[in-house]
């Protein structure tokens, strides 16, 4: 079903850029709404780290503020201070700092913040004394990821920290939490393994007191897909930008794609059979035929792997790749049909508009839909469609 900023973004294909990413930020709005409801009303953690997955960290953050997303969640430091400079107030949580981080700025600004070991609390701690304000900080507990996080042979020692922070008033413990290993694979044993040992955590933490109020597990495959993972709060990143985190790209909750990637034609032509095109002529044609060239290329986020794979829409036909991807651009061959240079070709965007979507080019790519949005680089520029404005 198309929105009317879905309509919008459509129109905004008349653009005279080479290339421009159009944002629907009702659609961002909308995703969370309904994630929120999915929940069941718990509180809603949008990511929108790495510049809102390549959508904007200002104007995503907004959007999902409007569509009822109670906290925001960050990578970096500097993520959520761009937020605070932006007028954000709400509740904002960092998880990845290394040692030394401006953690005095963090904690001045209100910003939350995760600690993973007992050296980066008293990091925080001391960043607390310095500016006279207590830090609001969530622990985190690896529980199988095997990534960031305390080892749960590390947590009773961080936990027992972490209370006597508190009780000098250096921190207060606002949070436990942890992050799903295969929560795009519905009913995998790992994460009700994972879901136990979070439980088992918080537990201690609560017999060592503190009183944890946030709690919270699942990304976008457990806000989907793992009810038993949801806690107090759920964490999505992905889905709130319309895009599946699962393999077969489906989705138990509406959601729609938030960016339309598209360009114009640079130059089209006539060829002969047999000329190769693009690089290494890893595609030749079999007979005379049409090439469109679009000014896109991995120089701007298009995966080199979609090379000959990856999905088009042009005047109302898929086309794929012909030959390489490029760093600045890449063929299209369209056989018969008419085309001019100047015309818009959407690379991604809303299959419901019948065009190519994020997981089609992750599916060609041998990659994810995370990395498809979030590589669109700085070349591109962003447009913004909808009610809730940047």
């Amino acid at each position: 079903m198309t929105s009317a900023s879905g309509d919008a973004a459509s129109a905004a294909l008349v653009s005279s850029a080479r290339a421009e990413a159009v944002v629907d930020l009702d659609a961002i709005s909308a995703n969370v709404a309904a994630l929120r409801a999915h929940v069941g009303g718990r509180d809603v953690m949008a990511v929108v780290k790495a510049d809102g997955y390549g959508h904007g960290i200002v104007a995503s953050a907004r959007a999902a503020r409007a569509g009822g997303a109670s906290w925001l969640g960050v990578a970096f430091l500097d993520e959520a201070l761009a937020l605070r400079a932006s007028g954000d107030k709400g509740p904002i949580l960092s998880w990845l700092a290394v040692p030394g981080e401006r953690y005095d700025v963090g904690v001045a600004a209100g910003v939350e913040l995760s600690a993973y070991s007992v050296a980066q609390l008293r990091e925080i701690g001391a960043a607390a004394d310095r500016v006279g304000k207590r830090a609001a900080v969530q622990l985190k507990l690896d529980t199988g990821l095997g990534r960031g996080g305390a080892h749960r042979d590390d947590w009773a020692e961080l936990v027992d920290a972490a209370a006597r922070s508190q009780e000098t008033g250096s921190v207060e413990v606002t949070g436990v939490w942890s992050h799903l290993a295969r929560s795009d694979e519905p009913g995998h044993p790992s994460i009700s393994a994972q879901t136990a040992a979070l439980a088992t955590g918080v537990a201690h933490a609560v017999e060592s007191g503190l009183a944890p109020r946030h709690l919270h597990l699942a990304n976008s495959g457990g806000t989907l897909g793992s009810p038993g993972t949801w806690f107090t709060m759920v964490r999505p990143g992905i889905a709130i930008y319309g895009v599946s985190p699962f393999a077969d790209g489906t989705s138990p909750v509406p959601i729609r794609p938030a960016m339309t990637l598209h360009g114009r034609l640079a130059l089209v032509k006539r060829v002969n059979p047999g000329q190769g095109v693009s690089y290494g002529h890893t595609y030749v044609t079999e007979r005379e035929t049409t090439l469109a060239l679009v000014p896109i290329g991995y120089g701007d986020g298009i995966p080199r792997h979609g090379s000959n794979r990856g999905p088009v829409l042009l005047n109302g036909r898929q086309y794929l790749v012909a030959g390489r991807v490029s760093m600045d651009q890449f063929v299209v061959d369209i056989g018969e049909a008419s085309a001019a240079a100047g015309d818009a070709v959407v690379v991604f965007g809303d299959s419901d508009r019948g065009e190519p979507t994020a997981h089609d080019w992750a599916q060609a790519a041998d990659t994810i839909g995370y990395e498809i949005v979030t590589r669109v680089g700085s070349r591109v520029p962003r447009g913004y469609v909808g009610a809730v404005g940047p």
